[in-house]
């Protein structure tokens, strides 16, 4: 049959290379324009746990108020001192020095408390109030380095508190603009050149992940600047990780593509028609797929996983951008040259029809050995995974201290160490309760009889040090009065008949038992005073509303996100058993991943724990990108079955997408794993789980459970669609004994083996 003429018809030769060439340089203008922005995000984020809280949460609405009894809006420091000894007068005159010359820096507000001594006189604390709007990590430094070179040889100081918590996390942060994305830029260089043994086409896949990340990152920095989005380090680092990992693993399925089209001798422009006509479906909704599981963290009451909704879906689309224009356009002007010096001449190894003939090539083995024994293999992956998933009872995914997610040394965590062995450990982190002026006295009876709490004052805006104590006689409040002798008593300041009762706690703010007070209050202030009468917030109670939030949201988020992709995969395969039959492995996927996980987490890093949302990213990150290897997978063995039928479809599509499916495995793996350069808890759990957890996917679920299952099932797979229906059809037409094929004797597969074996 004689091709048309019109059937290979090109464009002119100026539209071949214009068309590439004016992609490029669009990409290259903006992609520029975003780069400036990496030094620039911290201008528009924020690492202020409680401003991501829901506003429905106590601890919001209590931060939201405390301006109007606390004056400015401030976030406290506590600067202790200890000496060798009890602190002598020239010892306390050191500290109120250093007192006085904190109050002068920049960022920090008036009302810096005197010194506190101890009851035991061998430590003296200082309470410096610091701007929350301005730069706090950089005040906290300066105030470190004041204390360091202010105080003589014989005396120690540290700053902590919950501005020094901060500072430690803003440092801890420092490494993603320039650390992280290094770390994870050689990784996938080095990971791509052992590949495809080519020095231009890893460059070539590079430039296409940072050029989507500096275009997504102009966006986002935007959107943060004008409000519409919440921009922390946390969700930074994972844009970073998660636009890298994503644009290369879209890159790469468009280069296998590309890559098989000049093996068969297509020209660059043939070549390029053709890949992008076979990766555009499968990127698409593999890019869908993770932008649709991303937008459900919209449904969370977190700002925080709110936010990071949006901002990764955002990268997401532009690494989906990225690797259908501009990498297209590169290799379209490039063409085989990109390959060099080992440019693919020969169509790649596929199987033979006949599995008793000799094989070559890991993934035509692979292909043959699962026709030989799927269902032994599934099995026995099914068994392996579910041994690996009991570990997930021994997960503790509900909180940390806040003192924990700083992994390494941190100052404020040593000075809150050593606080609790000189003072109420919980100084400097109060609980906060805000009630009407007419149940003052019913709620300081209410904290004074709690164990948890050391003692009760109330804010005073007539005291100078902005509190003023009180105390229950005959069943009224008593304030006593702050400075020398006949200073009047202070009044408690009123806002909206309201006023702020302040409750030292006798355990670290961030402890376990610290929590348990602020629960127990809580429900008393109900008994006592009625529910919703007061509202109890500091930093207790926003650890405690963070968590209880992050587990609600993952209750509700993970059904949602599982509902969502399978809708979507039902719509790429047609099918309703084979999307139903892909969760389901993922999600066992997902299960080992986290059960493996917390038992490396408890027995090998001795991690305290893990917060609530770390499950719930693991599972937003494992399931739609496990699910993306899944439809590369899939996608390509439809492709195969409608013209080879089904088994066959499935050991041609495993041999097809083997190389390219492992590639972009190793890659989000490296690109995920780098984000445990950056010292911070939560990414350091997120970077274990999902690594491990793609290469799970990469090399057992994708490689052997999904297609030895889908062998196994045969043309059942595609049920209802019509690919069953013609399966069916051509089944009835097949000879009955599969001796008219071949004969038994020359294969040592059984009859029905090599039955399933020719495909449906």
């Amino acid at each position: 049959m004689t091709t048309p003429r019109h059937a290979n018809r090109q464009p002119a030769r100026w539209l071949r290379i214009g068309i590439p060439a004016l992609l490029v340089l669009v990409w290259l203008a903006v992609g520029s324009a975003g780069g400036p922005y990496f030094g620039k995000v911290d201008e528009v984020s924020t690492n202020d746990r409680s401003s991501f809280l829901p506003e429905s949460a106590d601890a919001t609405q209590v931060n939201e108020r405390l301006p109007e009894f606390l004056g400015d809006d401030s976030i406290p420091a506590v600067v202790l001192v200890t000496g060798e000894g009890e602190l002598t007068e020239d010892q306390l005159a050191d500290v109120q020095a250093l007192a006085d010359d904190i109050a002068g820096i920049d960022g920090v507000l008036d009302g810096v408390s005197p010194p506190i001594v101890s009851d035991d006189g061998e430590a003296a604390q200082i309470f410096v109030p610091i701007d929350a709007s301005g730069e706090v990590g950089e005040v906290v430094g300066e105030i470190r380095t004041m204390v360091d070179e202010d105080l003589p040889d014989e005396m120690e100081g540290w700053v902590t508190g919950p501005a020094g918590f901060t500072a430690d996390l803003v440092e801890g942060f420092l490494g993603i603009d320039g650390l992280l994305l290094a770390v994870a830029l050689i990784a996938v260089f080095v990971i791509l050149v052992i590949v495809y043994r080519s020095p231009l086409l890893p460059v070539l896949v590079l430039m296409t992940s940072v050029f989507a990340l500096c275009v997504a990152l102009l966006t986002v920095w935007w959107l943060a600047k004008a409000g519409i989005v919440v921009l922390n380090g946390q969700v930074q680092g994972i844009l970073f990780i998660l636009v890298i990992g994503a644009a290369t693993d879209y890159a790469l399925l468009y280069v296998a593509r590309f890559r098989e089209a000049i093996a068969d001798g297509a020209e660059r422009w043939e070549a390029t028609t053709r890949a992008w006509r076979g990766s555009f479906e499968p990127i698409i909704a593999s890019g869908g797929t993770v932008i649709a599981g991303l937008l459900c963290l919209l449904l969370s009451d977190l700002a925080t996983n709110r936010a990071l909704g949006p901002i990764a879906s955002i990268g997401i689309a532009f690494s989906v951008l990225a690797a259908l224009t501009f990498l297209p356009a590169l290799l379209a002007l490039f063409g085989r040259t990109a390959f060099w010096p080992f440019i693919p001449k020969k169509p790649l190894a596929t199987i033979p029809d006949d599995l008793t003939q000799p094989v070559k090539g890991l993934w035509p083995r692979q292909a043959r050995f699962v026709a030989r024994h799927a269902r032994s293999v599934w099995v026995v992956c099914t068994i392996v995974l579910l041994a690996g998933a009991v570990g997930i009872t021994q997960l503790q995914a509900d909180g940390v201290p806040s003192s924990d997610l700083v992994l390494g040394t941190s100052e404020a965590r040593d000075g809150q160490d050593q606080l609790a062995e000189h003072f109420p450990a919980g100084s400097g982190s109060p609980v906060y309760v805000i009630v009407p002026e007419d149940e003052l006295a019913a709620t300081v009876e209410v904290l004074d009889v709690s164990e948890g709490i050391d003692s009760v004052s109330v804010a005073s805006e007539d005291s100078p040090t902005g509190q003023a104590a009180v105390e229950l006689e005959d069943g009224e409040a008593v304030f006593t009065a702050v400075g020398p002798p006949g200073t009047p008593a202070p009044e408690p300041t009123t806002s909206e008949g309201d006023v702020l009762v302040i409750g030292t706690l006798t355990d670290t703010a961030d402890s376990a038992a610290a929590e348990q007070t602020v629960r127990e209050l809580r429900a008393d202030l109900d008994s006592a005073l009625g529910a919703g009468t007061a509202i109890v917030g500091g930093e207790t109670a926003t650890d405690i509303d963070s968590n209880d939030t992050s587990i609600r949201d993952r209750t509700v988020i993970i059904p949602v996100i599982l509902v969502v992709i399978l809708l979507i995969l039902m719509l790429l395969l047609r099918s309703i058993l084979a999307p139903v039959i892909l969760i389901a492995t993922v999600i066992l996927s997902f299960a080992t991943a986290l059960g493996v996980s917390a038992l490396v987490f408890n027995n090998v890093f001795g991690f305290p724990g893990a917060d609530p949302a770390v499950p719930l990213y693991g599972f937003v990150f494992l399931v739609a990108l496990g699910v993306d290897y899944n439809i590369f997978l899939m996608s390509r063995v439809r492709e195969e079955s409608l013209v080879h039928g089904t088994r066959r479809g499935i050991l041609r599509g495993l041999v097809a997408t083997g190389g390219v499916i492992t590639s972009a495995g190793l890659v989000l793996a490296a690109t995920f794993a780098a984000l445990g350069v950056i010292p911070i808890l939560f990414l350091a759990q997120i970077a274990f789980i999902v690594a491990f957890g793609v290469l799970l996917d990469t090399f057992v679920v994708r490689s052997l459970l999904v297609p030895a299952l889908s062998y196994d099932i045969g043309r059942a797979i595609w049920w209802p669609s019509k690919l069953w229906r013609d399966g069916i059809e051509k089944e009835e037409r097949m000879p009955d004994s599969s001796a008219e094929l071949v004969s038994e004797d020359a294969h040592p597969l059984t009859r029905e083996e090599y039955r399933r074996t020719l495909g449906s």
